[in-house]
């Protein structure tokens, strides 16, 4: 019906304007509707450059954040090559060094060596054996070449540190004694460093390590109780609790006795 009314339309302005009037309307009709497809073309067209633009844009964008990330990355790894350099020099000094270090210590563990003999022999005589035999095996190992000086100072410093611990602590064990050229075996009873208590099992032989005399003393009997409770703590029979122990009382300096 829409192509019949212009048709009808066409035919009516062809009767009005005759056809030399026509025929140039048709031709500006046909030029404005060629226009109006170039508009139209031309509209997609910038509809899809408009499109690609954006899409240029985003990834330029993103691009951007890339290669802002990738430069803090390779700050980043920058940093850590310049520390790994002076890690390296600081490893390289050390090594250097490594010689100078082992001569000054070679000396010093053999001091430290020498002082731990001393201290075990100068010490109360409990855990004998087996604190002489920590002290050998140790001079043994420092005369091999295949333990490194490292591993030598180590186990060094552990002798010490188990020595250490003996002060803090107390303990007990079986074992024997010579008294007066009798072997008699019984319980001792370690309290730090400060007493070194023996028992036999019927209770009839209590004695005590005189560090003055070097040697073994009676004890009271009165201490007997105490000496059972300390053996009980010690073997963690009992919860740890205040113990009276017998100490020898400080004498008089020479100087204060001549006054």
């Amino acid at each position: 019906m829409k192509r019949v009314s212009l048709l009808g339309t066409a035919a009516a302005i062809m009767v009005a304007l005759g056809a030399p009037a026509f025929a140039q309307f048709s031709t500006a009709l046909d030029e404005s509707q060629a226009t109006a497809r170039e508009g139209k073309a031309s509209q997609q067209r910038i509809d899809q450059l408009d499109d690609q633009t954006a899409a240029l844009l985003n990834d330029y964008r993103a691009n951007l954040k890339q290669l802002e990330a990738a430069r803090r990355y390779n700050a980043s790894l920058q940093r850590n090559i310049e520390a790994q350099q002076a890690s390296i020099v600081r490893i390289q000094n050390d090594i250097q060094n490594v010689g100078v270090l082992q001569r000054a210590m070679l000396p010093l563990m053999e001091d430290m060596l020498g002082a731990l003999g001393q201290l075990v022999e100068a010490d109360l005589p409990f855990n004998l054996d087996d604190r002489e035999a920590r002290v050998q095996r140790l001079k043994s190992e420092m005369d091999n070449p295949s333990v490194s000086v490292a591993q030598r100072y180590r186990l060094i410093v552990e002798a010490y540190q188990i020595e250490n611990e003996f002060g803090r602590t107390i303990g007990a064990y079986t074992g024997s004694i010579n008294d007066n050229g009798t072997e008699r075996s019984g319980e001792f009873l370690r309290i730090g460093r400060i007493a070194l208590i023996f028992k036999t099992g019927d209770d009839s032989v209590l004695k005590i390590w005189d560090k003055n005399k070097r040697g073994w003393v009676d004890l009271a009997k009165s201490y007997l109780p105490d000496v059972r409770l300390g053996l009980r703590m010690a073997k963690e029979q009992t919860a740890p609790g205040l113990l009276p122990v017998p100490v020898t009382a400080p004498t008089e300096g020479p100087a204060k006795a001549a006054q």
